[in-house]
């Protein structure tokens, strides 16, 4: 049965709508002794997600509240720490343990920001649940997403029970993957701070 949610876009064209994640994590999901969630489960974890996107913008909230609320969407359901290590790069695997439980608390709070900034701006558009496979290690649960005055497009949700629950890790808008897109700026955010991880995790406190 196709599930259908009403959620809005943000303006980074149509590669960066639904927010809050992204992408190369794929490569860091390790297969698990045995494979527990269900294509069921994978679906229902993103239409409930959707709906909770949309009852926050239909909720009024603006600024910090809105903000508030993605964030708490987010960290519900959301791997947000593979996301954040991958979105970290290379860098990760010399950043002490400290580091990476700070760089991931900051940069949970700058996406939720980044795209709660934008969302309110994109309500009206239709997120309908299609499906769902098992790939490798995960399912990848299909959507199409349509927005007035124009086509339908798939969104791709992958969704993985690694950290010991049913969270997704990864959104591919049109065969693009939002987290890349991430990793490439983080990377040169932290380019421009010299390699230094200290900095960046301060700047994106505020970013």
């Amino acid at each position: 049965m196709t599930l259908t949610k009403t959620l809005t876009r943000n303006d980074l064209s149509r590669r960066a709508a639904l927010g809050v994640i992204g992408a190369g994590a794929a490569a860091l999901v390790m297969p698990r002794p045995a494979f527990a969630l269900s294509d069921a489960q994978a679906r229902a974890l993103i239409d409930t997600a959707l709906g909770e996107v949309n009852a926050a913008i239909a909720s009024g909230k603006t600024g910090p509240a809105l903000y508030a609320d993605f964030e708490r969407i987010f960290t519900r359901y959301a791997d947000v720490a593979t996301i954040a290590r991958s979105a970290l790069g290379v860098a990760a695997r010399s950043a002490s343990a400290a580091q990476m439980q700070a760089f991931t608390t900051a940069f949970r709070s700058y996406i939720s920001r980044k795209y709660g900034r934008r969302f309110r701006e994109f309500e009206g558009s239709r997120i309908e649940v299609t499906g769902a496979r098992q790939v490798k290690t995960f399912w990848e649960v299909r959507s199409v997403a349509f927005m007035k005055g124009e086509a339908p497009f798939e969104v791709l949700w992958h969704v993985s029970d690694r950290s010991g629950k049913n969270l997704f890790f990864n959104i591919i808008i049109e065969g693009v993957n939002m987290l890349a897109s991430e990793r490439t700026e983080i990377g040169a955010m932290l380019d421009r701070r010299r390699g230094n991880i200290d900095l960046l995790i301060q700047d994106l406190k505020t970013a």
